[in-house]
């Protein structure tokens, strides 16, 4: 396959991908035109196994939309997942950053070369040493600040919830530009650098130059104590506007008639600037740019844990946008490359209908799985109303008890936070609603509240039901198991991913 550097795509006018359309008021929206993968030079088969594929790595994917030549070629949501609901990005949210320091280097507001810490003189060490001073814009974008591990836990530690202070107290082992180290902490200096320069949080100064142009709707971004976006992660969109923003990337800045980003920029970003051959895995160690990673196959990312992919391919000059909650990210991409790459060919493919109807079936019945089990048990009239009183734990859970909710039942918890019900359906089906419950015990940014939910159960046995709670704007989907003996109870917390610190995690109590 041909290298990098003699890729003929990357100065080649694509063909116009997308119709304008009329929107409320005075701004335009752009659709994406949606066609057939053999339509594409994509076969059928390719995506059908590619799903496959993923529905095998652990945890499972939520959508995919794979866009070639502009053009949608095919696009899935497991269930509860939808297409119109935004998912969590974790670290594919740095690629954003990363274009807004573009933006703001071609409005004339900064250089990579500027020195990190003029921008917050009073908030670095009263003598301040030789690296940090030496710390450029251009060592937070390619992870090289000289710092030998990531800085989060030290923001995230920071008594006073100042943040810019704390990454620019913590002592950095060498100078800057020498080594890679992947630190979010950087990416959160971004952030903080551009409000300075802007007086605009990342997502503001993005709304007008980034998001509306490319017919993205407000989309939320979590900040820090401060108020500033958190640059690294926290970024929410839907999987169309991850693949419109790799569609941007691919088509060098240029969306329509419009060059919303400098051309030059995205050939800097997404080119290596940083060694990483050290790590292990092998679309890991080809290389870092600015905020994104180089790929195998002459193709680039953005990516965030659990499986969150922007992935550019520009020798296919294709693009898959792709959010999940699976471990192994690594098997993601191994995917890709072993059953779509192989099934991309130049011009156009004989058109089947049968393979047509068979994918599209095939993308339209995707689904978690909700719990498997009865829809009742005998002993479900003795629990009614109950109170299981819970031993103290991680998550902060007091108590819980079920009562009936129609035809199904109601899950009540309790925490610090107050008294959270659930309706939990036995029937095979989601409940759709919202819910304040935390998702996670780990606190890294101003969590927003409500958040989606959807909720299914089942007993698994007459003593046990089996909750799962889809939140369905993140990659988690935990599973409680609720196990009643006599005037005893253990609850189990089981996690597609994420939770590691609780995974497998029993909790006894009361039954008072």
């Amino acid at each position: 396959m041909q290298g990098r550097g003699s890729n003929s795509l990357r100065g080649r006018p694509s063909a116009r991908p997308i119709d304008r359309i009329a929107h409320k008021g005075d701004t335009m929206a752009s659709e994406l035109i949606r066609t057939t993968p053999e339509a594409l030079g994509i076969s059928s088969g390719a995506v059908s196994a590619l799903v496959e594929a993923l529905e095998r790595n652990g945890g499972g994917a939520h959508s995919l939309m794979l866009l070639r030549h502009g053009r949608v070629a095919a696009e899935g949501y497991w269930a509860p997942y939808a297409a119109d609901t935004p998912h969590m990005l974790f670290s594919l949210s740095k690629s954003f950053t990363s274009t807004a320091i573009g933006l703001a280097v071609a409005e004339g507001r900064l250089t990579i070369d500027d020195r990190v810490l003029s921008f917050f003189p009073q908030e670095g060490p009263a003598e301040p040493g030789a690296y940090l001073q030496a710390m450029r814009i251009r060592h937070l974008l390619s992870m090289t600040t000289g710092h030998s591990e990531d800085t989060l836990p030290a923001l995230l530690a920071a008594p006073d919830g100042t943040w810019r202070r704390a990454f620019l107290q913590t002592r950095q082992s060498q100078a800057p530009g020498r080594l890679f180290c992947y630190n979010s902490g950087a990416s959160y200096m971004l952030s903080a650098i551009l409000q300075q320069v802007t007086g605009e949080t990342v997502r503001d100064y993005l709304t007008p130059r980034l998001f509306e142009p490319l017919g993205i709707p407000q989309p939320r971004w979590e900040t820090c104590p401060a108020g500033y976006s958190a640059g690294g992660w926290g970024l929410y969109l839907r999987t169309e506007d991850i693949a419109r923003f790799g569609q941007l990337y691919l088509q060098r800045g240029r969306w329509e008639d419009r060059q919303l980003l400098p051309a030059a920029w995205v050939d800097a970003a997404t080119r290596a600037h940083a060694d990483n051959s050290f790590r292990e895995n092998p679309d890991w160690r080809m290389g870092y740019g600015y905020q994104f990673w180089m790929c195998r196959h002459g193709a680039w990312r953005g990516d965030g844990a659990h499986g969150q992919f922007c992935l550019v391919m520009p020798e296919q000059d294709a693009v898959l946008a792709l959010t999940s909650g699976v471990r192994n990210l690594q098997a993601v991409l191994d995917a890709v490359w072993e059953h779509l790459l192989p099934g991309m060919g130049d011009g156009t493919l004989p058109s089947s209908t049968f393979f047509d109807r068979a994918l599209q079936q095939q993308l339209a019945s995707l689904r978690i799985d909700p719990p498997a089990g009865e829809p009742r048990s005998p002993l479900l009239e003795d629990l009614l109303g109950k109170t299981v009183r819970l031993e103290e734990g991680d998550l902060g859970w007091r108590t819980l008890r079920l009562e009936q909710d129609g035809s199904g039942l109601a899950l009540l918890l309790e925490d610090g936070l107050g008294s959270h019900r659930l309706t939990v359906p036995t029937d095979g089906s989601w409940w759709r609603g919202s819910t304040e419950l935390a998702i996670h015990p780990a606190r890294t940014v101003v969590e927003q509240f409500p958040r989606p939910v959807a909720v299914s159960g089942a007993w698994e046995d007459p003593q046990t039901l089996t909750v799962t709670l889809c939140f369905v704007e993140t990659p988690f989907h935990p599973t409680l198991r609720l196990r009643v003996e006599g005037q005893g109870a253990t609850l189990r917390l089981d996690a597609n991913c994420g939770w590691d610190e609780l995974q497998g995690r029993e909790w006894r109590g009361t039954l008072e």
